[in-house]
């Protein structure tokens, strides 16, 4: 491009060639002519992938941001705990090259808290471990702590900045894997609703549910010890056990129900024009139907239990799609860290109901006596015609009316 007296040229990545003509010409042994001279200048460096580099010796710092200048902008720390709140506040950097040996954390331990955070970017931003010394030892803990990429010194700056760049590209295409999932209507794997769909579900019932004056409520199910369970049997085998819950799961629901994928292992089902009473008492009965569920899996039994997390309006005081989703996600990882196998609603009690004689016989099988005693004597009431038939057709002499008796005292006392 020319502009006045200089030509822009594009150049590698970080910089631009400028070539500029002077104001005034000059003489050669040639005769007059103009003289152009070469400037490089340093390129808007926003628009550059922004590296961390952490290290406490300040000459190796700067050896390797020689090596990363012009095709990366990099932000430097000298320790763990400094480059910890820089990754916090600094949304914009794109992977940490980080030495082992470092003073106040070092980079095991600020890798642990990067892959342990709550925010989902540093869960999944390419880290790389630099040290001295590499070891069996050491390369299993990082990879153990989530590490990409383990580089010993002696491989030099130039090794460092391939796999460097490989992650980059890697982590792009991931990034732009899960922007188009995002935007599907559903999972292509499972059929279920994606989240992204999920929350415009929400955002409807929501809308709808302020016009009407009713309420929306919203159940986030997870699998207790769903990462465990990959590691054990296998990531396939979790994700149809996953789908073959999520199909038991559809079957219970109401037709205006929606139900998708909130994560890995976890689930949330949208229930416009539900109370929250009755939200619960449906989050129990799936929670105590899974518990007592005994599941087949290559010739193992495997028991599964799923915390569950509730949230509905206007009980709760959010006032977007999003926020209410997060807030059932949220009482769901909370119910996870109590133990597990619970059901998180907020200080919502769950609608009274009875169960059915046969989910009764599935808690005794599964030696959960006390769930049961609640409502024996309204299964006590529901046998009486089964014990009348029995004594008719099998010639048995069941204390029927007895029993219909003393149920008929028991109900006029509690009144």
């Amino acid at each position: 491009m020319i502009c006045g007296r200089r030509i822009w040229l594009p150049c590698r990545a970080g910089y631009r060639l400028t070539i500029c003509r002077p104001p005034l010409a000059t003489t050669s042994p040639g005769g007059p002519r103009d003289v152009w001279w070469w400037k490089l200048a340093e390129a808007d460096v926003a628009d550059l992938p922004r590296i961390l580099v952490v290290d406490d010796s300040r000459v190796v710092r700067i050896s390797l941001i020689q090596h990363l200048k012009g095709d990366y902008e990099v932000r430097e720390e000298g320790d763990g705990e400094a480059a910890w709140q820089t990754l916090v506040l600094d949304h914009s950097i794109r992977a940490v090259i980080s030495d082992l040996q470092m003073p106040k954390l070092n980079g095991y331990e600020l890798l642990e808290r990067v892959r342990t955070s709550k925010l989902r970017r540093l869960q999944q931003l390419p880290f790389i471990l630099v040290s001295g010394e590499e070891t069996e030892e050491e390369r299993a803990k990082a990879k153990a702590l989530g590490v990409s990429d383990f580089v010993t010194k002696g491989a030099g700056c130039t090794e460092v900045l391939t796999r460097l760049k490989n992650l980059l590209v890697l982590t792009d295409a991931q990034e732009h894997l899960d922007a188009g999932r995002e935007q599907m209507v559903q999972d292509p794997v499972s059929g279920l609703f994606t989240r992204k769909y999920l929350e415009l579900q929400v955002a409807q019932a929501m809308s709808h549910a302020a016009r009407h004056g009713i309420d929306v409520s919203l159940m986030v199910l997870g699998f207790d010890g769903f990462d465990s369970m990959g590691e054990r049997l296998g990531v396939k085998v979790a994700e149809e056990v996953g789908n073959r819950f999520a199909k038991m799961l559809a079957g219970k629901m109401r037709q205006e129900d929606s139900l998708g994928h909130f994560g890995a292992g976890q689930f949330a089902v949208v229930s416009p024009g539900t109370a929250p009473a009755f939200c619960a008492t449906f989050a129990e009965r799936v929670r105590e139907a899974v518990e007592v569920a005994r599941l087949s899996v290559q010739g193992q039994t495997v028991a599964l239990t799923v915390s569950i997390g509730l949230a509905s309006v206007p009980t709760d005081l959010v006032s977007s799609a999003g926020a209410l989703l997060d807030l059932a996600g949220e009482r769901m990882h909370a119910a996870m860290r109590a133990g597990g196998n619970r059901t998180e609603s907020g200080g919502v009690t769950p609608a009274s109901r009875p169960i059915s004689i046969q989910h009764a016989l599935e808690l005794l099988a599964a030696n959960r006596q006390s769930a049961v005693v609640p409502h024996l004597p309204s299964l006590a009431e529901r046998l009486l015609p089964l014990m009348r038939l029995m004594n008719q057709e099998l010639g048995l002499t069941l204390p029927v009316a007895e029993i219909e008796y003393l149920l008929c005292e028991r109900k006029m006392n509690n009144n």
